[in-house]
């Protein structure tokens, strides 16, 4: 990766991509699904779960464990932390959920998205922003044959300042 010289700023350069490489992330989910999902990982469905996966996909993706405590005890107050943080986990363990770490904060879980995506993480604000590149795809794959492996899941996970916080130092 190249930057920017004489500039002052370090700015790193990306090659402009294609708009057919660039799509972002967008699933509906049903109650149906929902129970699917946890009849898959051998339990009993319950209300809490129920409640707990149907907060997951609503509104905001990546969220903290407690940030996933506070929206389910807004509706749910009999559900407490441990039952949300436990289910979490099996989730997380069943591959039903994504886990994405960034240093030392706290990990932050999506649903499991039906396609696969990659994420871009801002090292200064937390956002993050979902995307699917054809072409990362395609050498991740030819990487993978070079040395011999086949391929059976990944996560990408690419960190840098965000355009918001750039201007913000500018």
């Amino acid at each position: 990766m190249s930057k920017s010289e004489g500039s002052g700023s370090e700015v790193p350069f990306l090659p402009r991509q294609q708009d057919e490489d660039i799509v972002l992330v967008q699933e509906e989910r049903e109650d149906a699904d929902f129970k699917r999902i946890i009849r898959q990982l051998n339990l009993k469905v319950t209300t809490q779960r129920l409640a707990i996966l149907k907060c997951l996909h609503e509104g905001r993706r990546h969220v903290t464990a407690q940030e996933l405590f506070e929206k389910v005890s807004v509706r749910n107050p009999e559900i407490g932390f441990a039952t949300v943080y436990r289910f979490l986990r099996t989730l997380t363990e069943g591959h039903f959920v994504t886990e994405v770490r960034m240093g030392g904060l706290p990990a932050r879980y999506e649903l499991a998205p039906k396609r696969h995506h990659d994420h871009l993480t801002c090292t200064d604000c937390g956002k993050i922003v979902e995307f699917e590149n054809r072409t990362i795809e395609t050498l991740q794959e030819k990487v993978a044959k070079q040395f011999g492996f086949h391929l059976t899941h990944h996560i990408l996970e690419l960190y840098g300042v965000c355009p918001s916080c750039q201007a913000k130092k500018s």
